[in-house]
C-alpha cells in the first residue's frame, strides 16, 4: 500500500513538473471571464497569481502571443475561467459498488439500503478496494476541475473506523492538489430499537471518531431512525459533538414527499439556537456551517412557508445541499402510474434563489451505487441537467446554477472563495478552465470534456481529450454501398478494361480501403480506413494532412 501511494504521488509531482508550471508564480492568459457585462465578458483577460491569491487581473486588447515554452505562462487560447468545482456532498466509501450490489429490481430507498449494506459488509476486510475507489474518484475529480470537497465516510458497527483510515490516507496523499475535508457520518441508526432513550454502540464509535486528527465535519441521516424522537436525538446529538470540537455539522435529512411527515429542518434549527455561540457567527472569526442536504420534503412548502423557514434561518450558517441526481433517481416511486409520473423531486436551486433569496448548492451526492446509479464524478454535469429539470436558461438562473457547484457549494462546506464567478485582487487562485467554451452560457448549457485546474496558483491538473476520426473520401463512401451500386456498368461492355481496373484497385492503388482494429480484443470494433493513413505495425492511425482530406 505505500509503495502503491508512493507511485501515486510520484506521477503527480511528475506532471506538473512536465507541465513547467509548479511554482507559486503563475500568469494565466487569453482568458475569458464570467463577467455579469456582456462587453467585459467578450474580451480577453490575463491573471498573475503570487503566494496562492490573484495578484492582478488586467484586460488585453488581442490575443498575445505565447511562447509554448515559457516558464509559468499559461495559454488558455480564448476559454473561459471559472472558480474551480467543489463536491459539497460526496460519499467517499460507497462510490463505484454497483458491481459488488445485486441487481437492483424495485430501485426503492429500503432495497438501496440492503444491497449497500451487504457491500459494506466487505469493507472492512478489503481496503485496497476501498483506497482504489477512492482514489478514483479524487483522482477523476480534480480532473474535473474540483479542488475542494466535504467526503462522507461511514463510522458505525458494520464497517467500524476502516473508511475512515483510507479516507484519512488519501487526505494525506492528495493534501497538495486538493482541499479533502473528512466528514465522519453516521449512516446507521444512533438508537438500536425504538423504545430506546440512551443511543448505541454505533454513537460510541462516532464519538471516538470525531477525535481524530484530519476530522473536521460531523454528520447524519436522521431519518433512518426507528422514530421521529430518535431523529430528534440525532440531530441534538449530531450538534454536540459538532459543538464540542468546532466542527461542521452535515445532516442528510427530510429526505421524503410526504405531506403529513414533520419537517426537521426546524429541529434543526431550534437545537441551533440553543447552541448560539458556536454557530452564531462573529466578525473577523470564521464560524462553523450546518449544512442540510437532500430536504426534498421542503419542496411540498407553500410560499408562506418559505417566507417562515427563511425567518427561522435568520442568522444562522445554514445552507441547503440538492441533490439532483440521487433525489429525481429515488423519491417519488409511489406516483410512476401517475399521469405525468413522478414529480420533480429536488430543490429547485434558480427558484429558490430568486424567490426567497436562500442560496442552494447542487451536489454529486454518489457515484455508481444503488442511491445513484448514474452520472459521473464531475459537478459540472449536473448544471444541464438543472436548465432542464428546472427550465432555468435565463441570464440570472445560469449564473445560480453555476455559482451551485463553485460558490455556493464552497460556502456550504465553510472552504473560502472568490467573491464572485469572476477573480478580483486578493481571491483565492483556485479556477478550473474549461476548454472550448467561451462564455457562462456555453459552460452551464455544455460544458467541455477538456479542462485544467488551478489550485492556490499552481496547475494541478489537464485533462484533455485524443480525437481523431478517419478520413471520408470517394473509397470510402464505395466500399459501403451494395455490390449493385458499386459496380460501374459501363465496364460490362469491356470486359478486357473491367479485369484491369479490377486487378489494379487490388493490388496496385496504395490508396485502397482495409480494416484497422481498434482493440486487441477477440470483440475488437473494426473501423475502415485507407492505407495511405496507416502507419507502421503497431504504430496505430497517422492523422491525416489537411491536403489528404480534400
Amino acid at each position: 500500500m505505500l509503495k502503491m501511494m508512493h507511485h501515486v504521488k510520484r506521477d503527480i509531482f511528475e506532471s506538473k513538473a512536465a507541465n513547467g508550471i509548479c511554482a507559486r508564480t503563475l500568469t494565466l492568459t487569453n482568458l475569458r471571464l464570467a463577467h455579469t457585462d456582456p462587453t467585459l465578458a467578450s474580451k480577453l483577460w490575463e491573471i498573475s497569481c503570487q503566494g496562492g491569491r490573484v495578484e492582478s487581473v488586467r484586460e488585453l486588447s488581442s490575443l498575445r502571443a505565447v511562447d509554448e515554452d515559457q516558464f509559468n505562462l499559461f495559454d488558455a487560447q480564448g476559454s473561459i475561467m471559472l472558480p474551480s468545482l467543489c463536491h459539497a456532498h460526496i460519499h467517499l466509501d460507497k462510490c463505484f459498488i454497483l458491481d459488488q450490489c445485486s441487481d437492483l429490481i424495485t430501485g426503492n430507498f429500503e432495497e438501496a439500503l440492503k444491497v449497500t449494506g451487504d457491500a459494506k459488509a466487505t469493507f472492512s476486510a478489503n481496503r485496497e478496494d476501498l483506497y482504489l475507489r477512492g482514489e478514483r474518484l479524487i483522482r477523476e475529480s480534480i480532473e474535473a476541475g474540483v479542488t475542494s470537497m466535504r467526503a462522507h465516510v461511514e463510522v458505525d458497527s458494520l464497517v467500524g473506523f476502516a473508511c475512515l483510515n483510507v479516507a484519512l490516507t488519501l487526505r494525506y496523499t492528495y493534501r497538495s492538489v486538493c482541499h479533502i475535508q473528512i466528514s465522519v457520518f453516521a449512516q446507521e441508526p444512533l438508537f438500536t430499537a425504538s423504545g430506546d432513550t440512551e443511543p448505541g454502540r454505533n454513537y460510541d464509535l462516532l464519538k471516538e471518531a470525531a477525535q481524530r486528527d484530519g476530522v473536521s465535519c460531523v454528520g447524519s441521516a436522521p431519518y433512518v431512525e426507528p422514530s421521529t424522537e430518535q431523529a430528534k436525538l440525532n440531530i441534538k446529538l449530531i450538534l454536540d459533538i459538532a459543538g464540542r470540537w468546532g466542527y461542521h455539522a452535515d445532516f442528510h435529512l427530510d429526505y421524503n414527499l410526504d405531506p403529513t411527515s414533520e419537517p426537521l429542518t426546524y429541529e434543526v434549527i431550534s437545537q441551533a439556537r440553543k447552541h448560539s455561540r458556536h454557530w452564531t457567527p462573529t466578525v473577523g472569526v470564521p464560524k462553523a456551517g450546518i449544512t442540510i442536504s437532500h430536504a426534498t420534503r421542503l419542496q411540498l412548502f407553500t410560499p408562506a412557508q418559505w417566507h417562515d423557514l427563511v425567518d427561522a434561518i435568520d442568522g444562522l450558517p445554514i445552507t441547503f445541499v440538492g441533490l439532483p441526481q440521487s433525489d429525481m433517481y429515488m423519491q417519488g416511486r409511489s406516483d410512476r402510474d401517475k399521469l405525468l409520473g413522478p414529480p420533480r423531486s429536488t430543490l429547485r436551486v434558480p427558484y429558490i434563489a430568486e424567490k426567497y433569496g436562500l442560496q442552494v448548492a447542487m451536489a454529486v451526492n454518489n457515484i455508481e451505487n444503488a442511491f445513484t446509479p448514474q452520472g459521473s464524478s464531475d459537478p459540472l454535469s449536473l448544471c444541464p441537467l438543472a436548465v432542464g429539470l428546472f427550465q432555468a436558461a435565463t441570464p440570472k438562473a445560469i449564473r445560480t446554477l453555476a455559482r451551485s457547484v463553485t460558490l455556493t457549494a464552497k460556502h456550504a462546506i465553510g472552504i473560502e472563495s472568490q467573491r464572485g464567478l469572476f477573480p478580483m485582487r486578493g481571491d483565492p487562485a483556485d479556477f478550473v478552465i474549461v476548454h472550448g467554451n467561451e462564455n457562462l452560457r456555453s459552460v452551464v448549457l455544455n460544458p467541455g470534456y477538456d479542462r485544467t485546474t488551478v489550485l492556490g496558483g499552481v496547475v494541478v491538473s489537464r485533462r484533455r481529450a485524443q480525437r481523431w476520426m478517419a478520413a471520408i473520401d470517394r473509397q470510402m463512401t464505395e466500399i459501403a454501398l451494395p455490390w449493385h451500386r458499386r459496380v460501374k456498368w459501363r465496364y460490362l461492355l469491356c470486359p478486357p478494361w473491367f479485369a484491369y481496373k479490377w486487378a489494379k484497385s487490388q493490388h496496385m492503388v496504395p490508396n485502397r480501403v482495409v480494416p484497422v482494429h481498434t482493440r486487441s480484443d477477440a470483440d475488437a470494433e473494426t473501423v475502415y480506413m485507407p492505407t495511405h493513413l496507416i502507419g507502421p505495425v503497431g504504430a496505430g492511425p497517422k492523422l491525416p494532412r489537411s491536403s489528404e482530406l480534400k
